[in-house]
């Protein structure tokens, strides 16, 4: 694996370029595996890593994230203890602290070696990190389809479809509790390729976690995005998110002018 690495970095690539491929190809290893031990029978891939492999969007990503759509059978010990030993079939020492005691189940998968076997570290100990969560409490109304992917891999994952993934990127868009640049860098994607949202999904997230049922629906989701909009520091989004850009340039779309007009335009 730390070969197959080596082999997709270029001695020219910027430090900052060489940790995001370096990270994507393990997590695409990572993805592998839970398809090949069949955990995708109770998962859904979501979140911005299942934007970039699914659907292509053009920045990379930190976390795996998923929803669980299927409790029979499910141990998320039994999936960190799977991912870690296959993980090291692969050449790869990973490290890892699951907890599961509240509703999102969580590990970080430490990874020591590889930041020194690529040059982005002397120190053998100074270790990549990939976190790893599944939502066991979804709110209700996603839609999962399947598919298989070939990006250095061939695998098949699910995953929640595109209105279902945008529902709950509005979510975090605006509900989070923090800001996170990345999240409205998917949102000018969406809306760039004028998707429109699973609303069940999306009313259903917001009741979950604000207690009360908005109705949005698709004569008032121009209004409520606005309304959101307004918000928004864009300053702070594109600090954020500028680390993780396959191109730069693209922070010029940060600009709340231009996204008032497309949501205008578009909806």
């Amino acid at each position: 694996m730390i070969e197959l690495i080596k082999q997709q970095l270029t001695k020219n690539m910027p430090d900052e370029e060489k940790l995001n491929r370096c990270r994507e190809l393990i997590q695409l290893l990572c993805l592998k595996i839970l398809d090949e031990h069949r955990f995708f029978n109770n998962l859904a891939f979501t979140g911005g890593t299942a934007l970039r492999v699914v659907f292509g969007v053009r920045r990379f990503s930190e976390d795996l994230d998923f929803s669980l759509v299927k409790k029979e059978k499910y141990s998320f010990h039994r999936l960190n203890d799977t991912l870690l030993k296959a993980l090291a079939l692969a050449g790869l020492k990973a490290e890892s602290k699951p907890k599961s005691e509240r509703t999102a189940h969580s590990a970080m998968l430490k990874f020591s070696g590889i930041l020194k076997a690529i040059g982005l570290s002397t120190l053998e100990s100074h270790k990549l990190s990939i976190k790893l969560e599944i939502d066991t409490n979804p709110p209700e109304g996603g839609h999962v389809q399947t598919r298989i992917i070939q990006r250095s891999y061939v695998f098949s994952v699910a995953h929640f479809d595109l209105s279902s993934m945008f529902a709950t990127k509005l979510h975090a868009c605006f509900y989070r509790t923090y800001l996170k640049g990345r999240d409205y860098y998917d949102f000018i994607w969406y809306m760039g390729n004028k998707v429109k949202p699973n609303f069940t999904l999306l009313n259903n997230a917001i009741a979950q976690t604000q207690g009360k049922n908005p109705d949005i629906n698709e004569s008032n989701f121009k209004e409520f995005l606005l309304k959101n909009i307004e918000r928004v520091n864009f300053q702070e989004a594109r600090k954020d998110v500028e680390r993780f850009l396959e191109d730069k340039s693209e922070l010029r779309l940060f600009d709340p002018k231009l996204i008032k007009s497309s949501i205008e335009a578009i909806y």
